[in-house]
């Protein structure tokens, strides 16, 4: 997966409580086990009229959000069923950033297996991200994880805690699979010692 270092971007606000998986990518786009094209479903029953016409209402078919990389949200987000489809729909439509006061653990975990970083920040914090985000495009966030930081458009900053471990993968761009990889030579010599004593 892409490594995620600093995120400049602007943050487009949802102002909505307990969003689900169902919310973030409903049931008949999870037909496929691909991880692109996802992104056109994304809020698909908030982004569309019943025709399919855009909703202008809703923020991310606003001018100034199309091109959000980040999302400030409401509290719980990501409840609901486990689909991992959440997660890429999110990235496929290029949010790599999810800010909330709590999310679901499934929702929270899949994130990272994917790229994405989700940072939990104190109510007080969030509602300071939720008045930058509203300022629409003049206004960009800038995400380091490294530092831990989110510098907002007048130069303030919040410190924001990850898991040292996510942290780590989200860095260096390793999924699960890549993290076993790097474990490669111990798990060789591992084998190895096996062969010798007949256990192999």
């Amino acid at each position: 997966m892409d490594k995620f270092t600093t995120l400049e971007g602007v943050a487009a606000p949802m102002r909505i409580i307990n969003v689900d998986t169902d919310r973030i990518i409903p049931k008949q786009y999870l037909k496929t086990i691909k991880r692109t094209g996802l992104g056109k479903g994304l809020f698909s029953e908030m982004r569309y009229r019943d025709d399919g016409s855009e909703n202008p209402d809703f923020v991310l078919n606003k001018p100034a959000y199309r091109q959000s990389k980040i999302l400030v949200c409401g509290d719980n987000f990501g409840c609901g069923s486990s689909r991992e489809h959440a997660p890429w729909a999110l990235a496929d439509f290029g949010i790599r950033c999810v800010i909330s006061t709590s999310f679901a653990d499934i929702f929270f975990n899949n994130c990272a297996k994917n790229g994405i970083l989700a940072i939990v920040v104190s109510p007080e914090d969030l509602e300071k991200l939720f008045e930058d985000a509203e300022r629409g495009s003049n206004a960009t966030l800038t995400v380091d994880l490294a530092a831990q930081t989110i510098k907002g458009p007048d130069g303030g900053t919040l410190h924001f805690d990850i898991d040292e471990g996510r942290k780590h993968s989200l860095l260096n761009g390793l999924d699960e699979i890549g993290l076993t990889m790097q474990r490669g030579p111990a798990i060789d010599g591992y084998e190895a010692r096996l062969a010798e004593r007949g256990w192999a």
